[in-house]
């Protein structure tokens, strides 16, 4: 009697005798995998507690549950969000802005005022103000010569002389320098003391002197500054003080009259010499005296002014005496600095002059 068959187990095919020849695996013959249980050994132990059974969940279900959000953290979530998008807006704006105006540091423009040799043009202005106001019909291509020096070429050295008379310029000092806008022209106001002579039978000579003012056109070129033209005479008259001129302050009576001793006693010293004031000036002030040029007459008036407990104002006019008969009046500005002696004496000391 043969043996049961094993259910599933393919049949042998006529003529064979022998069993059947394995056929692929179920799952190849069906398409699907059986399932395989894992198994996983308890950190416990075989006596561990079983842990919590799962429900099952209904089809369509999620797998998590959800809780209802607070109201604070709907407002925060909300706020933060918020903040976030304002400062992108923000900084969109700023950066479009600046695209369109971009913030540039200011730099420093130099124009050709800022640039214009001031120093240079004082000192051609000065030699060629000499030069023009200096002639001698006796030796007249002399003044051709020097006025050639600062006088742009191709110009008329004569500069407006008719080469008669003569006149020397002594000194000359330099004063404002305007500057055109364009920046390469100017006029320097130059003020020169001039000697005039007269004919006196066949000798020349010397009358009376006086200041003229001279406006001195120059212009400036890629090697040097040069005269441009000849130059006009300015007025120089007497002008009024300005109203706005500091005050000298509240006068200090009292101290007034407790110096005054000793204030003729400074200005005594200081027309004699350094060793006299260095006696009555004040600890670390250095006096330099007029090295008995002229002589104190009398110190016509004295005033010292409010102030600190330590250093105050105060003016001095001065009589002084000169060569001879001479005698010349002075107004000065000076510094008091009060000291204390080691016996707790106190004074007050000139510190500075001016």
């Amino acid at each position: 009697m043969a043996p049961p068959r094993r259910p599933g187990a393919p049949q042998p095919g006529p003529g064979q005798t022998g069993p059947a020849p394995a056929g692929p695996p179920p799952e190849q013959r069906t398409g699907q995998r059986p399932p395989e249980r894992l198994r996983q050994r308890s950190p416990h132990g075989a006596h561990a507690a079983p842990g919590p059974v799962r429900e099952v969940l209904e089809p369509g279900q999620a797998p998590w549950s959800t809780e209802p959000e607070s109201s604070f953290s709907t407002w925060a979530r909300r706020f933060f969000r918020g903040l976030v998008v304002a400062v992108l807006l923000l900084a969109a704006i700023s950066g479009i802005r600046s695209w369109i105006s971009p913030n540039r540091t200011p730099e420093t423009v130099v124009t050709g005022q800022n640039s214009f040799p001031a120093d240079e043009s004082r000192a051609i202005a000065t030699r060629y103000a000499i030069s023009y106001l200096t002639w001698d019909e006796q030796t007249p291509d002399a003044r051709a010569a020097q006025v050639r020096l600062d006088l742009a070429a191709g110009l008329d050295t004569r500069a407006g002389w008719n080469g008669r008379g003569k006149q020397a310029a002594m000194i000359a000092y330099p004063g404002e320098v305007k500057i055109d806008p364009g920046g390469v022209a100017a006029v320097v106001d130059v003020r020169v003391r001039v000697q005039t002579y007269f004919l006196k039978g066949r000798v020349w000579t010397p009358g009376a002197s006086s200041w003229q003012r001279l406006s001195v056109p120059v212009a400036r070129t890629a090697a040097r500054v040069v005269a441009s033209g000849a130059p006009t005479f300015v007025p120089d008259g007497p002008a009024p003080l300005p109203e706005n001129l500091p005050e000298s302050g509240v006068p200090d009576d009292d101290l007034t009259a407790a110096t005054l001793k000793d204030a003729e006693a400074f200005f005594s010293a200081y027309a004699e010499s350094d060793n006299k004031v260095a006696a009555v000036t004040a600890p670390g002030a250095t006096i330099r005296s007029l090295g008995g040029a002229v002589k104190l007459e009398k110190l016509k008036d004295w005033q010292v002014y409010t102030g600190n407990d330590d250093e105050r104002r105060a003016t001095a006019a001065v009589t002084w005496d000169g060569a001879g008969d001479t005698a010349l009046d002075q107004t000065y500005t000076l510094t008091l600095r009060r000291t204390v002696a080691t016996d707790g004496a106190q004074r007050w000391q000139v510190a500075a002059v001016g």
